[in-house]
């Protein structure tokens, strides 16, 4: 197992952006690589320790879906977001930081560890990437300033 890190600055408030990874209003926006989407009701969102945070994505290709089961671990709105995946092997653990840069920009730092080797190939990785530009996009389109 091992781990990955995603940074990203994006135009808007920290406050914003945690809004936009904890509701599901926002997040059937974005959520997701570039050839897939994920319907408001394929997601679940109980924002507390313990909580669950599931999403299912549909590929636009051929419909098939992936579902990603996670439990919050810690929230601190709006700086922090902690969530394990236990049905990735080994746990993944996944921490968003959002650190306010002080001029309008936040920086989102993703962190994972217990990372399967699979997600760590250049294409997943790529197609993570595109997640990011996603929600750049959907930023650009709600936040005047993005």
């Amino acid at each position: 197992m091992s781990e990955l890190t995603y940074r990203r600055v994006h135009h808007a408030p920290p406050e914003l952006l945690f809004d936009c990874m904890t509701q599901p209003e926002h997040l059937a926006h974005f959520w997701g690589p570039a050839g897939t989407h994920t319907p408001i009701d394929n997601i679940v969102v109980d924002l507390r320790p313990g909580g669950a945070f599931r999403t299912t994505m549909v590929n636009d290709a051929d419909g098939s879906t992936y579902t990603m089961r996670a439990v919050y671990v810690e929230i601190r709105r709006p700086e922090l977001l902690v969530w394990v995946e236990a049905d990735v092997e080994g746990g993944m653990r996944t921490t968003i930081t959002f650190v306010d840069l002080g001029d309008g920009r936040t920086e989102v730092v993703t962190h994972q560890t217990n990372v399967p080797e699979a997600y760590l190939s250049a294409a997943a990785r790529a197609g993570f990437a595109t997640s990011l530009d996603r929600f750049d996009a959907y930023l650009a389109t709600i936040h005047k300033g993005a």
